[in-house]
């Protein structure tokens, strides 16, 4: 089984920026763990990151091309922004989870709205990195089930 771990804009910063909101938990760690998770559970565990919306649905069209079970998917900001991101996920058909570490529903208004969460299977959010976690063991369960 193969997954792909997608994380947008600032995603790459954790551990540095607002640490109130996101934790001290730095990338590089939160990616170690993914990964560890994913040898424990077989799962084949490719893990990227782009500031740039358009990489992110080169990402996704390349996870189409390369036949990825599922997506885990942080689109950061572009979560509340991105139609493209939206259309991108739709065309692939690829079942994907929407992840956020913070709870979007205590934060600002404009925070509460996901324009790519109805093209995805699920969202897991206010977790911390545990719901990146949670997404790979649902993934391990429901597609080896398949």
């Amino acid at each position: 089984m193969k997954i792909m771990i997608l994380n947008g804009p600032n995603i790459n910063f954790l551990g540095i920026r607002e640490k109130e909101i996101y934790g001290k938990e730095n990338y590089e760690d939160i990616c170690n763990n993914l990964k560890k998770e994913g040898e424990k559970l077989n799962i084949d565990v490719n893990i990227y990151q782009s500031n740039i919306e358009g990489e992110l649905i080169n990402f996704l069209q390349r996870a189409y091309f390369e036949k990825y079970d599922g997506i885990i998917m942080n689109p950061g900001a572009y979560t509340h922004t991105s139609i493209a991101l939206y259309d991108a996920l739709k065309s692939i058909e690829i079942p994907t989870i929407e992840v956020h570490i913070s709870n979007v529903y205590k934060r600002e208004e404009f925070r509460h709205k996901s324009i790519t969460a109805p093209a995805c299977i699920g969202q897991i959010c206010g977790l911390g990195s545990e719901g990146y976690l949670l997404a790979l063991q649902y993934f391990s369960k429901t597609l080896k089930n398949k």
